[in-house]
């Protein structure tokens, strides 16, 4: 029987460490690397080095305010607090809408890599059972989700620190690759540290922050996590590391083995580096590898947001049955309804041409961007508002408030540079639609929907 209760703190911390890891480690380093390669050289190293500095710091702001308030179940409920009701409706359901889109986008591509081994076999049908299979395990506990994403992100850090690893051995042993011998020197022998100049560094932080999407899931485990006042103060303070060692570090290697202007920006440089290693299997290695990266994905899209509507649900943003949890604490109606979603996603991905898909996670991509800049505004609102609190506040963000302006002005910076890439810009139009959309059924639909239930209790 499902009653309105409160979350199980059923993820360890263990868990935890490897969402936080799982989370900064996507398809976006796997796949889009080459073409961030392919744009900006060896600079975007510098590219993913500022991106992540300035993510960690507003992992810093959340982490302090999530912390403020144990009773947190999420960072909607300290910008209801902060901002009202309004601010936390568009926040919830835009954060909502990022994840729905990137679950679409990586369980049609979890379908695609299937279709590696058994090319035979229609494209909707792996994709759907991986959906299955990730809606089962979060409809159970959230201990199995914490379980499955573990193992997620544990072949992903398996997989870099062996790239990392053996190319290292490589680049020491001075190997030959079918280009040329690998070395460090390769980092700035083709062209130097800018060699598309300061335009391919500036339109390569579209790719470097698309990579960091999801950084801040850790955000939404606050009231499902053992211990959290020690947990994710850990969790958040490893991510500089995470960033040096699985950005910096693989790619670093990546263009040493192979120089930048010689990796494709199709393919997947892990594809290349591991052929040029001679392992024969090489590909069907970093499909698998791939493969558990995009449902590692759509997994968290899963479980972040069916915890979103299930926290809308408990502010009265969203249906009263949303919040119902079952005898393990799960939000099961939240869950099916986000799964439904995802799965009519990836229908209409089918229908819509490519093009339409495109937009839809360059939409996401802003909308990141938005929910971001809340965390960094609720974090400024906080401490104006609750000094001696803040005072006190064991896990309080550094070189406040000067980095949080400056974390808003990079903000504005991407969406400049959003707007000057082709493929992007559209979406700089198109997702005011997606705000003004949220502020009528607010408007139309919860406000009035208060006010019919005002009245009939007077």
């Amino acid at each position: 029987m499902e009653e309105d209760q409160n979350l199980s703190r059923g993820l360890k911390n263990r868990h935890v460490q490897l969402l936080a890891i799982g989370g900064a480690i996507g398809t976006g380093l796997f796949l889009g690397s080459g073409r961030s390669i392919h744009l900006a050289g060896p600079s975007i190293l510098l590219a993913y080095l500022i991106t992540g500095v300035l993510c960690f710091f507003v992992m810093r702001a959340l982490g302090e305010v999530l912390l403020s308030n144990l009773n947190y179940h999420s960072f909607v409920d300290f910008v209801y607090e902060y901002f009202g009701e309004k601010a936390a409706f568009i926040t919830g359901w835009t954060y909502w809408f990022c994840w729905i889109s990137l679950a679409m986008a990586d369980l049609t591509a979890a379908g695609l890599y299937i279709q590696y081994w058994l090319p035979g076999i229609p494209q909707w049908v792996p994709s759907f059972i991986v959906l299955v299979v990730l809606l089962v395990m979060n409809l159970t506990a959230v201990k199995h989700f914490g379980e499955m994403e573990f193992w997620f992100a544990l072949i992903k850090v398996i997989a870099i620190l062996s790239l990392i690893g053996i190319g290292t051995l490589m680049i020491i042993q001075g190997f030959s690759t079918d280009i040329n011998v690998s070395s460090f020197t390769n980092l700035w022998s083709h062209g130097g540290w800018f060699p598309n100049g300061i335009t391919g560094f500036v339109l390569s932080f579209q790719m470097a922050v698309f990579a960091f999407t999801g950084i801040e899931l850790v955000g939404l485990t606050a009231g499902e996590t053992e211990n959290p006042a020690h947990v994710i103060p850990q969790a958040i303070n490893n991510i500089p590391i995470r960033v040096i060692i699985f950005y910096i570090g693989a790619l670093g290697i990546i263009m040493s083995i192979y120089p930048w202007n010689a990796v494709s920006p199709d393919k997947s440089p892990f594809v290349q580096v591991f052929a040029a290693m001679g392992i024969a299997a090489a590909a069907s290695i970093v499909n698998f590898v791939v493969l558990t990266a995009a449902a590692s994905a759509c997994n968290s899209g899963i479980f972040s947001t069916s915890r979103m509507v299930y926290s809308l649900a408990r502010e009265g943003n969203a249906p009263a049955s949303m919040k119902n949890l079952t005898a393990s604490h799960v939000p099961s109606r939240a869950t099916l309804f986000s799964a439904a979603v995802i799965f009519l996603s990836v229908i209409l991905n089918y229908i819509m041409p490519e093009s339409v898909f495109v937009l839809i996670t360059s939409i996401s991509t802003f909308c990141f961007i938005f929910i971001w800049a809340m965390m960094v505004l609720c974090h400024l609102k906080y401490r104006q508002t609750k000094p001696a609190e803040a005072a006190k506040n064991p896990f309080r963000m550094p070189l406040y408030p000067v980095i949080n302006y400056i974390i808003l002005a990079f903000f504005a910076f991407v969406l400049v540079v959003l707007a000057l890439n082709a493929e992007t810009r559209v979406a700089l139009f198109v997702t005011p639609v997606w705000f003004i959309l949220l502020a009528v059924l607010y408007k139309f639909c919860v406000v009035r929907h208060k006010e019919r239930i005002a009245e009939s209790t007077n």
